[in-house]
């Protein structure tokens, strides 16, 4: 079974133009990814190459067009390059036997900023090698340094992939569980899945099958069910379930239902904190209460999909949002990996993220944090509108 993009390591290279990105990616690969040319701006748009890269598991390579393209379409492709930044996981950049100059310095400044670890790689010394000048330089700005050549150093693949893992995030090399470390092994859970008209026809949403599986590789013993059938699932069972983890829309049926002192969640908080910052979603929500009439609050979702009819973003959290605050809001809704200008919005509501990375939210939170704009995710905002949200984040503090 492939491994889908979220899940996946995302290795974004950068650099300037003709210094061997594509190169780079087509050696590490071992397949002719990208273009080769030594004419400067011969990748127009970021390249995606998706594999398994023993011993990190399933990546997806970035290749993108050169940070000081100044073609025709420079101001453009550059202005993508730049928004990969918060797709990356891990970033390489390329630069030749002349070392870094004040654009490539400039972004690996941005890179730290958003707390991305980074490896300099120092291409074309088979055409003339580093200087120690050089060398010490590049040493005072980054930690993680190869020095190679993409035409005969036979060892590339190998000393790319040991400096990989000794810089990658703790998410890659220590798999972040869903619900793992919030339940015992053999513990006896109930998942509530609604079949609605949101659900794909003869498949469960990801959350739900992620979730599964994870209870799975934890040794529990996993009833799913529909909404409706929870009450009769609860008598079947000779004891309580250990914990109860319902779809964020049938969360106030399930509540009522559900005994007070058996733990409940829902599949998008659990994904808030799997994907995102739990404690920042929750305190995000807080400022629903502040809200007034004439702000505008930007519902953002990270794919894009066919709205459909009570549509969760579009339709059902506005009409909860307007309910609970009794205000006339403003509300927007943008679908897709680029992140919109947020400064005009007094809120942003994230999705469960279910089909993105962990570092691209982390990167939105950043740069929600630093505008001081609040942000928070579907399901905090469903369990605080319906007035459960103590209840739904108990288990965590626990």
């Amino acid at each position: 079974m492939k491994a889908l993009k979220s899940q996946r390591l995302h290795i974004g290279i950068f650099g300037k133009t003709n210094v061997g990105k594509s190169s780079f990616v087509n050696k590490i690969t071992g397949q002719e990814v990208s273009i080769v040319s030594d004419i400067a701006g011969t990748t127009t748009d970021v390249v995606e190459k998706s594999m398994e890269f023993l011993p990190v598991g399933p990546v997806t390579f970035l290749d993108t067009a050169g940070i000081n393209d100044n073609s025709a379409l420079g101001f453009e492709r550059i202005d993508r390059t730049k928004k990969v930044i918060n797709r990356t996981d891990v970033a390489v950049i390329i630069c030749d036997y002349n070392g870094l100059d004040g654009t490539e310095i400039e972004l690996i400044a941005q890179l730290e900023e958003l707390k991305i670890p980074h490896i300099i790689v120092v291409n074309k010394t088979d055409i003339e090698p580093v200087s120690d000048i050089v060398l010490e330089d590049l040493k005072s700005t980054c930690k993680h340094i190869l020095v190679t050549s993409t035409i005969t150093d036979n060892d590339i693949v190998f000393k790319f992939k040991e400096m990989l893992v000794k810089l990658l995030p703790d998410e890659f090399v220590n798999t972040p569980k869903i619900t793992g470390d919030l339940i015992d092994e053999r513990s006896t859970v109930i998942l509530v899945v609604p079949i609605d008209k949101q659900a794909p026809k003869g498949r469960l949403i990801l959350p739900q099958v992620q979730t599964i599986r994870d209870l799975l590789d934890n040794n529990c013993i996993t009833l799913v069910v529909k909404e409706t059938e929870l009450k009769a699932a609860l008598d079947n069972l000779k004891k309580l379930p250990d914990l109860v983890v319902t779809d964020s829309q049938a969360f106030k049926p399930v509540s009522e239902i559900v005994p007070n002192e058996v733990p409940l969640t829902s599949f998008s908080i659990l994904f808030a904190r799997l994907k995102g910052d739990l404690d920042a979603f929750i305190q995000g929500a807080k400022n629903i209460e502040n809200l007034k009439d004439g702000d505008k609050v930007l519902i953002l979702e990270s794919c894009t999909h066919h709205a459909i009819e009570d549509d969760i973003g579009r339709v059902k959290i506005p009409n909860l949002l307007k309910a609970k605050t009794g205000k006339d809001l403003i509300i927007d809704n943008f679908a897709g990996h680029d992140f919109p200008d947020i400064s005009q919005y007094t809120l942003v509501i994230h999705c469960g993220g279910c089909m993105t990375n962990r570092r691209e939210i982390l990167s939105r939170i950043l740069i929600a944090n630093d505008k001081k704009i609040p942000i928070t995710n579907y399901g905090i905002v469903i369990s605080y509108c319906l007035g459960i949200l103590p209840r739904a984040i108990e288990v965590f503090n626990k």
